[in-house]
Formats: C-alpha cells, sequence, structure tokens
C-alpha cells in the first residue's frame, strides 16, 4: 500500500496505533495528530485533521520520509489528553506532535510532549502564557495568539465609534483571551461581560440582558455548537438591529447549521475561503472536492502546519538533528495559504488579520469573505515576555 493510500485509510476510520510501537527506521517520519473528535466540538477537530491529512496526501513522504500518521481523539478532556499525549511521545515514539483545538487541551499536554523533547506544532491554540513567560523552543504555532482575532474585532469597533459593546465568551483560558483581545484595540465603555459555562447552548438568560441594556453592538466568541445556538436565538429574539460581532462564531465550521440567521454577520480572522492569496483558491477547491464542504481556519491551519513541517525537514534533512530542525521550523519555509507568514522569537506567527462578513456563495454555500484588511504583519502582544529556553 502506497504512503498516500495509508493516509487516506487513517483518514477514514480515524483510529490510532494499538500495541507497543514497532521499531522505527531512521528515514521514517511518525507524526502524532490530537484533536478533538468526539462530542459537540467535534467538527472543528475533524476539520484540522482533514485539513493536514490533504496536505500530506498532497505532499506524499513529508520531508521526503516514509511518513507514518497516528490519529488520537482528545475528547476535550485534558486528562484524557495528558494521557494521550504520553502514548504519542513514549509509546508510539512520534517525532512531532501537532494539534489541538482547544487551549485547555494544549495546556494539558505541552509539558508531557515537549518536556520529552518532542517537538509540538500547534494548528489553533494559541493561548497567551505559551507565547509570552512560558514560551518553550519545542513549541510552534501556527494558527495565532488567541487574543489577536478579538483584536480585529476591537478595532473595528473602535472605527466604528461604538461606545457601549456587550461582552460574552466562555469561560476558560480562549474566552479569557478573547476578551482581552477585543478590550486591547477598543477603548470605548462596556455594558456588560458575560463568561458562560463551556458548551453551553442557552443563552436565553444572556439574550434577555442584552435585550434589555441595548448596547451598540455585541462581541462573540463562540465557537462551534455554543456560536450555532447562540447565532439562532439572537435571531430568533429580533436583535439583528444590534451589531454582531465575533470571532469563530461565524465561520464555515458553523455556518452550515446557522445558514440565513449568520447573514451578514462579521467576524475576525487571519484568513477566508476568498482570500486573495497564491495557492489558497487551489487549497479550497480541493478540500471542498475531497470533504465536500468549505473549509475553515481550522482546517487552513492544520494544512499550513503539514507544509511547514515538510519544509522544515528538508531544509533541516531530517528528525535525527533536532536542533537543526527547530531553527528549520523558525524559518517557516513554506508559503503559507494565507499569504505572509513568518515566526516571531516566541514561534507564534506574524501575520496579517482581516473584518470578514458572512455571505451566500452563487453555489449557495455559506461562507466567510474578507471586507477590509485590519492589521498588516501584526505580532502578538506577549513576545516580549518569552525568554527561549
Amino acid at each position: 500500500m502506497t504512503k498516500s493510500r495509508n493516509i487516506l485509510a487513517l483518514l477514514a476510520a480515524t483510529t490510532c496505533l494499538a500495541g507497543p510501537a514497532a521499531a522505527q527506521d531512521d528515514d521514517t517520519l511518525k507524526i502524532g495528530l490530537i484533536f478533538t473528535l468526539s462530542g459537540p466540538a467535534a467538527v472543528l477537530g475533524e476539520m484540522g485533521r482533514d485539513g493536514f491529512l490533504l496536505a500530506a496526501e498532497q505532499i506524499g513522504e513529508i520531508g521526503g520520509m516514509k511518513t507514518e500518521i497516528v490519529v488520537m481523539d482528545d475528547e476535550q478532556k485534558p486528562d484524557i489528553a495528558a494521557n494521550k499525549a504520553r502514548e504519542l511521545v513514549e509509546r508510539d515514539q512520534v517525532d512531532i506532535v501537532v494539534g489541538p483545538i482547544f487551549s485547555n487541551i494544549l495546556g494539558a499536554i505541552v509539558k508531557p510532549v515537549t518536556d520529552s523533547g518532542t517537538i509540538l506544532i500547534s494548528p489553533n491554540a494559541g493561548p497567551s502564557n505559551l507565547a509570552g513567560a512560558d514560551c518553550s523552543r519545542h513549541l510552534f504555532v501556527t494558527s495565532y495568539q488567541n487574543d489577536q482575532m478579538h483584536e480585529v474585532m476591537g478595532a473595528y469597533a473602535q472605527k466604528q465609534g461604538f461606545d457601549n459593546v456587550f461582552l460574552l465568551a466562555p469561560n476558560y483560558q480562549a474566552g479569557k483571551d478573547s476578551l482581552a483581545g477585543f478590550r486591547h484595540s477598543y477603548q470605548g465603555d462596556v455594558a456588560g461581560e458575560i463568561f458562560t459555562q463551556l458548551g453551553q447552548l442557552d443563552y436565553s438568560a444572556e439574550l434577555a440582558q442584552i435585550a434589555a441594556m441595548q448596547p451598540d453592538a455585541v462581541f462573540a466568541f463562540m465557537p462551534g455548537g455554543m456560536g450555532v445556538n447562540l447565532v439562532k436565538q439572537y435571531r430568533q429574539a429580533g436583535l439583528e438591529t444590534i451589531p454582531f460581532l465575533s470571532a469563530f462564531t461565524v465561520d464555515e465550521s458553523t455556518l452550515p447549521a446557522q445558514q440565513d440567521a449568520a447573514l451578514g454577520f462579521f467576524g475576525g480572522s487571519n484568513w477566508a475561503p476568498d482570500l486573495d492569496a497564491p495557492g489558497n483558491a487551489e487549497f479550497v477547491a480541493a478540500y471542498e472536492e475531497k470533504f465536500g464542504k468549505v473549509p475553515a481556519v481550522y482546517a487552513m491551519q492544520a494544512y499550513d502546519a503539514a507544509y511547514l513541517i515538510d519544509g522544515a525537514l528538508r531544509e533541516a534533512g531530517g528528525t535525527a538533528d533536532k536542533d537543526a530542525l527547530i531553527a528549520a521550523l523558525e524559518s517557516a519555509p513554506f508559503n503559507s495559504v494565507r499569504g505572509d507568514f513568518s515566526f516571531g522569537p516566541n514561534h507564534y506567527p506574524v501575520q496579517d488579520f482581516y473584518l470578514t462578513k458572512v455571505v451566500q456563495r452563487e453555489d449557495g454555500k455559506f461562507a466567510t469573505s474578507v471586507v477590509e484588511k485590519i492589521f498588516d504583519d501584526y505580532a502578538d502582544n506577549y513576545v516580549g515576555e518569552c525568554q527561549m529556553n
């Protein structure tokens, strides 16, 4: 069976290797993927997994090496994620771990992976502490620092002259980072601020408060199923006259369920399917053809992670010299489908950010579309706190 077919089999089965690790040839590259693949947020992890495996199939042998990919489901549970991360580095002896989606899961797996000397590449989660004081030379992030997408919306709200914005996010690290990011670029007043339970699906109480306060706008960070329900209930409550600003709440992972309810709602992002960047249209077309859906940033960032690994391994001459591989990763030797991309000294990206808007395409599918660039070559606010060791 060819390596490409091996990847397709993994994609179809969403499986992980069982039993003791087999002896590994020096020219074999072993990559562990750890994503949320079950529960209400599974669509996010599936996009990350699928984006990575699509790139792996296109590349063939990643880094010119025979490639094995092990797929794990973290179940969105930190304790389970930590155990599976240990399995990947201790039992399966992977060279590189790619994942996860959620920041609390990254917080659970970062030490088990990096303490072993294994390279960890996060294609989505980007908590502030790991961009700053807790940065690691073995950790790279191909997405963003959590605050940044939300800073886009803060800057937009400031530009629009909104004086009174209601803030809403789930109560975990990325939720806290989201509101910190919004506040970083927004200097107006806050009508109200609520941290909801992670996974909450009924927002009637919060929407009643918004209706009573009548703020200039609402800013929400509600990924996955949380965002689906919030947007539908927002429309049902008749609040669409209050501008709805968000990040990860109206995107290609939620739009198939939200559809008309999300039309015209704004988001902040580092990418959109219609972004004019070399290779992006080809990536979107290949993803849609293979999976029958429009990719979200979760897919794009994992797709980029695979090409980053490929370029770095070719530059470093394989996995044998870990220092050389880390140096190669730092140089970001690949062409991101989002356009401009480089790593800052904390191994977080320096990139552009955009205001996006939900549209319905001519083929009837819903997607986000670039409205305008908000930040150019933008680094995160925590890089100065990173003392890489």
